[in-house]
């Protein structure tokens, strides 16, 4: 087993929040672990390590509705920048060997919404994640309100900051693994105009916009810094 610590200097991590190292002396130990150590580790002590493993990642809302008219919303920490011309953006859904609402809406309807999750609504938009029956909307379960905006049929969040109207072009499955990748199309964008840069960039500072730690754990967004285009 492969499993150890490793004592390094403190000095090489000086960039540490300083709160959580105030008790800390000359030395921080480092643990090893091996591929064989994560997978001999407690079910949830794995779950939790390889979910916080990525970092923080953004939080948001994915709103279907089947053709039966009923919604349903659902908390995603997977969504991600496929390409700007055409736009696209994608998502990852787990395997597909129980009942998923969100796919099966999705293919039943050919869209989707996507809404960012910000500080006033982490309680709700965590509850999403409950395993409500076919027949819930977690709309009106969470107490999150439903709103459509132009001839875009399927409804967004409306105490989202901004949302994401997106059309379904084509799914990978994830062989090692059994989950799929979602593209859509981003077919139409909302947002008030205070988030919106001069160069069209989105500030999420402003918007409040939330980060997503594994899956249970919500950190703020602060702006740092902006760099120019690297070049040789």
């Amino acid at each position: 087993m492969l499993q150890s610590s490793l004592a390094v200097d403190i000095e090489n991590y000086s960039t540490f929040n300083s709160d959580y190292c105030s008790h800390l002396h000359k030395h921080i130990l480092m643990k090893i672990l091996s591929t064989q150590d994560i997978l001999d580790l407690p079910k949830y002590s794995r779950i939790n390590l390889i979910n916080t493993l990525s970092g923080p990642r953004s939080g948001n809302l994915i709103g279907t509705v089947n053709t039966d008219g009923l919604s349903n919303l659902a908390i995603f920490n997977t969504v991600t920048h496929i390409g700007a011309n055409p736009p696209y953006l994608g998502f990852i859904m787990r395997p597909l060997t129980v009942e998923r609402h969100t796919y099966e809406n999705i293919k039943q309807t050919g869209y989707f919404t996507i809404n960012p999750i910000n500080s006033s609504i982490i309680d709700q938009a965590h509850q999403t994640s409950a395993k409500y029956d076919g027949n819930t909307s977690e709309y009106n379960a969470t107490g999150l309100t439903q709103v459509t905006y132009g001839d875009f049929s399927v409804p967004f969040v409306k105490e989202s900051k901004y949302g994401v109207g997106l059309s379904y072009q084509e799914e990978h499955p994830i062989k090692c693994n059994g989950t799929v990748l979602i593209i859509g199309k981003v077919e139409m964008v909302y947002l008030p105009e205070i988030g919106l840069s001069e160069d069209y960039s989105i500030n999420h500072e402003v918007l409040n916009s939330v980060a997503v730690g594994g899956l249970d754990t919500y950190y703020s967004t602060k702006f740092l810094d902006r760099k120019p285009f690297a070049r040789p």
